[in-house]
């Protein structure tokens, strides 16, 4: 599965990519034939809700699932993110 990360307005550490690519590489155990996923990074002026962004989007054939999350770290929003993306795919496996 192709993982594509973007950060902006910083720098990404070789760290928090690792991490990143970690996380999304689980993703295939639960999505159906990922083709990929694009990670965007981002810092947000709101510092009270948590000024790190995380947005997802997975690509599965019938259409990509999208999760968005802010929280205090890159780490936990993007712990989030997977999170929101496990509901979402439970939901259309349901269907």
């Amino acid at each position: 599965m192709d993982v594509k990360i973007q950060s902006v307005k910083f720098d990404a550490g070789k760290q928090l990519l690792e991490f990143v690519e970690k996380k999304m590489s689980r993703l295939e155990r639960f999505a159906d034939r990922p083709t990929g996923v694009d990670v965007i990074l981002r810092l947000d002026k709101d510092s009270e809700k948590g000024n790190k962004v995380a947005s997802v989007a997975l690509h599965v054939p019938g259409g990509d699932i999208m999760a968005e999350q802010r929280a205090k770290t890159f780490e936990e929003a993007v712990d989030l993110a997977l999170d929101a993306l496990k509901r979402q795919i439970e939901k259309r496996k349901d269907r």
